[in-house]
């Protein structure tokens, strides 16, 4: 049904997700896990959890994805981003990984947000076909540091 993906911040696991909830996010932290609809604390929320998780079902990705990330993000840990990056290369499926240091939950500075921009207009040019802008100087003043598929993202 899709030639590729594009995930910005994105949970991998709704388990390590919740149980790295920052401590001042601790009042909402129990209207979280009644909205995902299910408690780690307990086997039953924990089973369910599990089943509802991207990382459990890494074997059905069949398209490329690029994943963009902030090494700073409070809500999504880079962690999310890491593991379903490893699960995906050790299944041989075609990932690209975008990690900003200096960012959080999602990318705030102009520059980031440009270069990833350009980078995914890149990505989905590769995958869906038609033309794109050349990346002229759209990674200034950027962090962007590319960890994988750096042949599937630059020219």
């Amino acid at each position: 049904m899709f030639c590729c993906g594009v995930d910005i911040v994105g949970p991998s696991s709704l388990v390590t997700l919740i149980e790295t909830i920052p401590p001042y996010w601790s009042s909402l932290s129990r209207e979280l896990i009644l909205r995902i609809g299910g408690d780690p604390k307990t086997e039953e929320g924990r089973k369910f959890l599990l089943e509802c998780s991207p990382l459990t079902h890494v074997d059905n990705i069949k398209k490329p994805l690029l994943i963009g990330q902030g090494a700073n993000d409070p809500r999504v840990k880079q962690a999310e981003s890491d593991q379903i990056v490893e699960a995906m290369v050790a299944r041989k499926i075609p990932v690209g990984y975008v990690l900003y240091p200096d960012e959080g939950h999602g990318f705030a500075r102009p520059p980031n947000h440009i270069s990833f921009n350009a980078i995914s207009e890149k990505f989905l040019t590769n995958h869906l076909g038609g033309r794109r802008e050349p990346y002229g100087n759209d990674f200034e003043g950027s962090t962007a540091e590319i960890l994988k598929g750096k042949e599937d993202l630059l020219d």
